[in-house]
């Protein structure tokens, strides 16, 4: 097929040349639609032709890889070489810099709570569950963690243990992060503090 002249006054994409690679042949997709539509193919806009062109391509496979995109391992030292760490890397930072802040306040709450009530335990123990109570964690750093532990085994891909049915431990501890509420505080700092402290 001969190439249009340069004065023609088509739009680009209904030039026989204008796929991609020069080509002015249909695929067979395109020649089967063209056939059932009454005008040819015409009733669909141009845009609507040259998205579909750019969205699907004529084998249904997608484009291959590069030889280099496909050997190349996506490692956590790769994404560090680039300067860019991996979403659940900076997740895992916020979640235990977060937990560390809140760690910080509940302690400093309990000490003065501590010395309020003296040697008084029993009193210390109701007082410090009232407080535990109405404490307000960052509800930021509890979704944070509710998506770290959705999330985390998947994105680090992690292998399962067969034996339990649960991801294995990493650095020899769960992955999983607690969620912050009064059951994690009482742990930390219990109402019944040890005697002599």
């Amino acid at each position: 097929m001969a190439r249009p002249a340069p004065d023609d006054k088509r739009p680009r994409d209904e030039h026989p040349d204008a796929r991609v690679g020069g080509s002015g042949s249909r695929s067979a997709p395109d020649r089967a639609s063209a056939a059932t539509e009454p005008d040819g193919g015409g009733s669909r806009s141009p845009v609507e032709r040259v998205l579909e062109r750019t969205l699907v391509d004529e084998s249904g496979l997608g484009r291959p890889l590069s030889r280099r995109a496909a050997t190349t391992q996506r490692t956590v030292e790769a994404y560090l070489k680039t300067g860019v760490r991996p979403r659940w890397m900076e997740r895992v930072v916020e979640i235990d810099q977060g937990i560390a802040a809140e760690k910080r306040r509940l302690e400093r709450a309990y000490r003065a709570l501590r010395q309020e009530c003296g040697r008084d335990r029993a009193l210390f123990s109701r007082l410090w569950r009232d407080v535990v109570r109405g404490w307000r964690f960052d509800p930021g750093l509890n979704d944070l963690i509710e998506q770290h532990n959705e999330w985390y085994p998947v994105e680090r891909r992690l292998p399962m243990n067969p034996r339990t049915g649960d991801y294995v431990p990493v650095g020899g501890r769960s992955y999983r992060r607690p969620v912050l509420g009064p059951e994690w505080v009482l742990e930390q700092f219990p109402a019944s503090p040890p005697p002599g402290a």
